[in-house]
């Protein structure tokens, strides 16, 4: 397939480069001018870089691709994030490209998603199902709300295929450096002690590997055309954030100590983010 990628050079849209090269596909793979993947991805014949933004990829650019996954996000934690910015970038700039993608003839779009998006929700269910209402916290997780939204309704407006992938706990190599699994494996290699919450929070943690084949199999499902498919993407296999970090711990032959209870939990911090999974 011809595939029309954005946020080729992120955490999670590297992997997907990564997976979908060795699988075969032709990719066109948006980048901020400069910018480089987060883990190396190898130079192909078949992968062509953009340098641009959302805001400028044109329509002769997405014109004779099969489908577009739509990764670049702004905001991500633990990254800054304004209201007014992520609106701009997640909103209306990602619905304006969806839109220039339909004009050029794309027929499937996969959009990455966010379990942050159900916020308070998460917490009155045991298993979140992917039609559990949106609650979201803060401005990244609204405006991802606000975008898997504003999506579905012009996939039945306009009747186009469309997957919205809404991701769980994703850790791997190349992640931000100050989220929790870097960190906790930079202190285990040199030997310090490891600062943390109670860690009572319960987890689903999925390698980022996994995601990128989740999302390359949703080039392959049966979609219908204008019928928007809602879809958790996880391990299925929930945890404590404290058991989580001692398999770590023990894993790395850290040294040092983990500080469980040492700091505190951040304000409406969500303690409970369990999927349901799509079999």
């Amino acid at each position: 397939m011809k595939l029309f990628v954005t946020g080729g050079t992120s955490f999670i849209g590297a992997y997907f480069l990564k997976a979908a090269l060795r699988a075969g596909h032709e990719i066109s793979a948006l980048r901020r001018e400069s910018s480089k993947p987060v883990i190396p991805v190898a130079e192909s014949s078949v992968l062509r870089w953009i340098d641009g933004s959302l805001e400028n990829v044109e329509a002769g650019q997405l014109s004779g691709h099969d489908a577009l996954l739509h990764f670049a996000s702004y905001g991500v934690s633990p990254q800054p994030c304004t209201w007014d910015q992520a609106f701009k970038v997640n909103v209306t700039d990602s619905i304006a490209l969806l839109e220039r993608a339909l004009d050029a003839g794309i027929p499937r779009i996969i959009l990455c998603g966010t379990c942050m998006e159900y916020g308070a929700s998460a917490e009155k269910n045991e298993a979140i199902l992917p039609t559990a209402p949106l609650e979201p916290i803060g401005p990244y997780a609204a405006s991802k709300a606000a975008i898997s939204v504003a999506s579905s309704a012009l996939c039945r407006e306009k009747k186009f295929q469309l997957a919205i992938l809404r991701l769980f706990t994703v850790y791997g190599e190349g992640q931000h450096p100050d989220n929790f699994w870097p960190s906790l494996r930079r202190a285990a290699v040199a030997g310090a002690d490891f600062e943390m919450t109670a860690g009572e929070q319960i987890r689903d943690f999925t390698p980022v590997g996994q995601v990128a084949e989740d999302f390359l199999k949703a080039l392959e499902i049966p979609l219908k055309a204008g019928e928007p498919l809602l879809r958790n993407v996880g391990s299925g296999h929930p945890q404590q954030l404290r058991d989580f970090a001692r398999f770590w711990w023990d894993k790395l032959g850290a040294t040092g100590q983990l500080r469980l209870g040492s700091i505190p939990y951040r304000p409406h911090e969500i303690m409970r983010y369990v999927p349901v999974l799509s079999e």
